[in-house]
């Protein structure tokens, strides 16, 4: 299994980013693909999950209602759009799969290699 995150870069609070995640190895639509971000210093924190099958959605309190995720079964890719970004979303973005949604880091073999996002004025 591999996983290619992308589309981290710097923008002012209150910007949009779409954070990506392409999997290859595997047929997303059997698996759930979950978001999590690392800031400086923090341990890695749950931001998002989506189930494979039902495509059931679920957020960390901290992004609900900013954040919403994807996925496009044929593309095998899953999506992370991100509004009303603030400078504590800051962080270096991962994806990860499994066959369930868990929220933690510990259930997860499989990882992205991170995309950085920066939100600074």
């Amino acid at each position: 299994v591999q996983l290619q995150a992308s589309g981290g870069g710097l923008v002012q609070p209150g910007g949009s980013l779409r954070l990506s995640c392409a999997a290859s190895g595997l047929i997303l639509e059997n698996y759930a693909m979950t978001w999590f971000r690392q800031a400086p210093g923090k341990d890695r924190e749950w931001v998002s999950c989506i189930r494979g099958n039902t495509g059931t959605t679920y957020y960390a309190d901290s992004v609900k209602g900013r954040f919403t995720i994807s996925k496009d079964n044929a593309r095998n890719t899953v999506y992370l759009q991100m509004n009303s970004l603030k400078p504590d979303d800051t962080a270096v973005y991962y994806c990860a799969v499994e066959r369930a949604c868990y929220r933690d880091t510990d259930s997860f073999d499989d990882w992205g290699q991170g995309t950085l996002v920066t939100v600074s004025s």
